[in-house]
C-alpha cells in the first residue's frame, strides 16, 4: 500500500459501492412511489408552497428552478435508472473522472429531493444516505485502488453515528443505564417487523444483555475502527452482526443497511487485487483537499457529541455534507396508535356505521401481524407513529390527509393497504381515535390469534367532513 492507495480493499469498496448503489436505487424507488400524495402540487405538503418560503439557499435543490410532478417523477426515476446502473457496475466501465460524475449524479438527484421533503424527509437517514454518496463520489472505479484518506473518512462517519448514538442514550433515558429500555422499545418503536412480538418476549435478562451489548457495540467498539488489521475487521464485523439484529427486530428503513454499508470500509475482504493504474496527479489533489474540508466541517458534530445539550439527527450545512445522528434517545413505554375510520351517515353518531382506513405497516387491525418493509420507508405510516405521540407532530399535514380521505384521493389511498369505501363512494365524515396498544401474552395469542390487544384512550379528532359539502347541507 503506497500512501495514498489501499489495493487490499478493492473488493471492499467494490462491495460497498454496490451496496450504495441498492440503498440509493430503494430510497428512488419510495420517492416515485409516495411523492404525488406527501409533496405533490395537490400533496399534503406541497413543494411549491416549500419553495415559495424558503430560499434555495437554504435549502438547494433543482425544485427551485421549477416543480412539477412529471419533474419530480422524472428525477425520482432517473434517480433509480441511475442507481441501477451503478448496482450493476457500470461506473468501472467508464474513465475515472466520469465515473465520479456519474456516482455525483444521484447524489444531487436525492439532495433536491431531501431538501424540499419537509416533515416527510426529516429522518437522520437521509442525511446519512447523503453524507455517504458524497464520499462514495471520490471512492474511484476499477482504475485505481481506494484512497486511504477516503475509506479513513467513511469509517469517521461511522464512529460518529455509532458513537453519537451511544452518548444520546446515555445521556437520555434512565431506562439506557438501568438496561431495561428494551423491556419496551419492541412493542413501541414506530414500526414493528414480523419478529418483534418474539423479541419483546424474550426474557428480561436477555433484554439487559441485549442493552448491555449495544452499550459496547456503540461506544467502545467504534474507537477499533481506526486500529490496525485485522482488528478494525474484527470491529467492523461486529456492527454488522449488530445491524442485523436491529433489521431482524424491526423495521428501520435503510438506517441499518446504510450503516452497514459504511462498515465496509473497515472490513478487509479477501481476493485477487486487479492490476490498477497509478492515481492520476488531479484526484490525488482534489481528493485529500475533499476529506481535509469535511473533517474541518466535522468540528459542529463533534461539539454536538460531546456537549451535555446533544441534539440527535441534525445537517450543519444545506448540502448535508456533515451531519449528527442518533436513535432512541427516549424510549416510550406505553404505545399509542392513532386509528382512522370513515361513515357513509348523513349525521355521524357513535353508533354509526364507522369502517376503519388500513394502513401498510402502521399496526391497525389487532389480528394482523406486522409485516417487513424496511428498508423501503413507507413514510406514512412512520409519520402516524409521530402523530400518535402528540397532535402537535401532526399539525401540519394531518388535516390535509383527512380531507383527502373524504375526497377519495386515489394516490392517497395508494399510501394505505386498503380503503373502506369504493371508488366512487367516499365517506361524508372521517374520525379518528387514539387507542392504547400492547402485544398480547402467549396465552392471548393461542386463545385469540391476535398479536394485539387495543384499548379506545380517547377521541384524537372528532368527526370531519369536507367544508363545501357541509355547505350544501
Amino acid at each position: 500500500m503506497d500512501w495514498f492507495t489501499a489495493p487490499d480493499y478493492w473488493l471492499s469498496r467494490l462491495v460497498l459501492q454496490r451496496a450504495l448503489a441498492a440503498v440509493y436505487l430503494v430510497a428512488f424507488l419510495g420517492a416515485a412511489r409516495q411523492f404525488r400524495p406527501l409533496l405533490g402540487e395537490r400533496g399534503m405538503l406541497p413543494i411549491p408552497r416549500f419553495t415559495a418560503r424558503v430560499p434555495f439557499k437554504r435549502a438547494p435543490s433543482l425544485f427551485h428552478l421549477r416543480y412539477s410532478d412529471r419533474l419530480f417523477a422524472g428525477c425520482a426515476w432517473a434517480g433509480c435508472a441511475v442507481s441501477a446502473a451503478l448496482l450493476a457496475g457500470a461506473h468501472d466501465q467508464l474513465p475515472l473522472w466520469a465515473g465520479m460524475l456519474l456516482w455525483l449524479v444521484p447524489w444531487a438527484l436525492y439532495l433536491s429531493i431531501v431538501n424540499v421533503g419537509q416533515t416527510w424527509y426529516a429522518f437522520g437517514w437521509e442525511s446519512l444516505l447523503l453524507e455517504t454518496g458524497f464520499l462514495a463520489v471520490f471512492l474511484g472505479n476499477d482504475e485505481v485502488a481506494p484512497p486511504v484518506v477516503v475509506l479513513f473518512m467513511l469509517r469517521w462517519i461511522l464512529f460518529r453515528v455509532e458513537f453519537g448514538a451511544g452518548l444520546i442514550k446515555l445521556r437520555g433515558d434512565a431506562c439506557w443505564r438501568k438496561l431495561t429500555c428494551l423491556d419496551y422499545h419492541h412493542e413501541t418503536q414506530p414500526m414493528p417487523g414480523p419478529l418483534s412480538w418474539f423479541f419483546h418476549h424474550l426474557p428480561p435478562p436477555l433484554h439487559r444483555v441485549e442493552v448491555a451489548a449495544n452499550h459496547v457495540t456503540q461506544l467502545a467498539v467504534p474507537v477499533l475502527l481506526f486500529t490496525p488489521q485485522p482488528i478494525a475487521s474484527a470491529a467492523a464485523a461486529l456492527m454488522i452482526a449488530t445491524q442485523l439484529w436491529l433489521v431482524l427486530s424491526g423495521n428501520f428503513s435503510w438506517l441499518n443497511w446504510i450503516t452497514i454499508v459504511l462498515a465496509l470500509s473497515a472490513l478487509r475482504l479477501p481476493g485477487n487485487e486487479p492490476s490498477t493504474s497509478p492515481a492520476p496527479l488531479w484526484y490525488e489533489i482534489v481528493v485529500p483537499a475533499v476529506a481535509a474540508l469535511l473533517l474541518f466541517l466535522s468540528y459542529r458534530p463533534v461539539a454536538n457529541m460531546v456537549s451535555r445539550r446533544q441534539v440527535m439527527n441534525r445537517s450543519f450545512d444545506p448540502l448535508h455534507l456533515v451531519n449528527t445522528y442518533g436513535a432512541f434517545g427516549s424510549v416510550s413505554r406505553i404505545r399509542y396508535e392513532v386509528v382512522v375510520e370513515g361513515t357513509l351517515a348523513e349525521v355521524p353518531r357513535q353508533d354509526s356505521d364507522w369502517r376503519e382506513y388500513a394502513f401498510r405497516g402502521k399496526p391497525g387491525d389487532p389480528h394482523r401481524w406486522p409485516r417487513q418493509f424496511a428498508p423501503y420507508h413507507l413514510r406514512l405510516d412512520w409519520l402516524m407513529w409521530f402523530a400518535a405521540l402528540s397532535p402537535g407532530y401532526a399539525g401540519e399535514w394531518f388535516g390535509a390527509l383527512v380531507e383527502r380521505l373524504l375526497e377519495n384521493d386515489p394516490d392517497t389511498l395508494r399510501l394505505l393497504r386498503r380503503s373502506p369505501f369504493p371508488p366512487d363512494t367516499p365517506p361524508r365524515h372521517v374520525r379518528a381515535r387514539l387507542f392504547r396498544y400492547r402485544y398480547t401474552t402467549w396465552r392471548e395469542l393461542r386463545e385469540t390469534g391476535a398479536c394485539w390487544e387495543r384499548t379506545f384512550v380517547r377521541e384524537y379528532l372528532p368527526p370531519t367532513r369536507l367544508a363545501r359539502a357541509a355547505g350544501r347541507s
